[in-house]
């Protein structure tokens, strides 16, 4: 238990160190669907849903956001949280695909897999990067276990909201 505190204490310090700009330009962006007549949809794909649940139905929920359902019904003036395990989870990267033809900004926060060609970095207005690829810690049999991808992805949401709250007391 100890060794996995640790892990998780220097994952989140590295996630906030190395994304720190990324959470801030990902609270300007969602700050601007809010302050306009844009909604802030949220789509998370396999345990990255718990992340729409905390934005939806936790205890304070974001401001103006909204389950995502179908490109079609956003307008330039929304903004899309896109959340997935791997950057280059095939689901998510035809959202990501759709959403750029249509021209509407996204956020993507997920593991950057390197050396693919389709990745959700790329299209995405802001991409944050969990810094998750593989399981954190080893077993007695050698092999490795505990993957709290969703936990780092609710760490970085916890953070964007922190700072599109204060964006938003400023506009307000």
């Amino acid at each position: 238990m100890k060794m996995f505190l640790t892990q998780i204490n220097g994952l989140f310090s590295r996630i906030y160190e190395k994304e720190q700009f990324s959470i801030e330009d990902s609270a300007r962006l969602l700050a601007q669907a809010t302050i306009g007549q844009g909604k802030i949809y949220i789509k998370g794909f396999n345990e990255m849903e718990g992340v729409t649940l905390e934005a939806l139905e936790g205890a304070e929920p974001l401001k103006s956001a909204l389950r995502f359902t179908e490109v079609d019904d956003l307008t330039d003036a929304d903004r899309v949280i896109l959340l997935s395990r791997f950057s280059n989870d095939a689901e998510a990267l035809a959202l990501a695909q759709k959403l750029d033809r249509k021209g509407i900004p996204f956020i993507s926060i997920c593991g950057d897999v390197k050396n693919d060609e389709n990745d959700l970095s790329k299209l995405a207005e802001v991409h944050i990067n969990t810094s998750l690829l593989k399981p954190m810690l080893p077993s007695e049999s050698g092999d490795r276990i505990c993957f709290p991808t969703s936990m780092a992805a609710l760490f970085i949401y916890h953070c964007i909201k922190l700072t599109f709250d204060e964006i938003m007391e400023e506009y307000e």
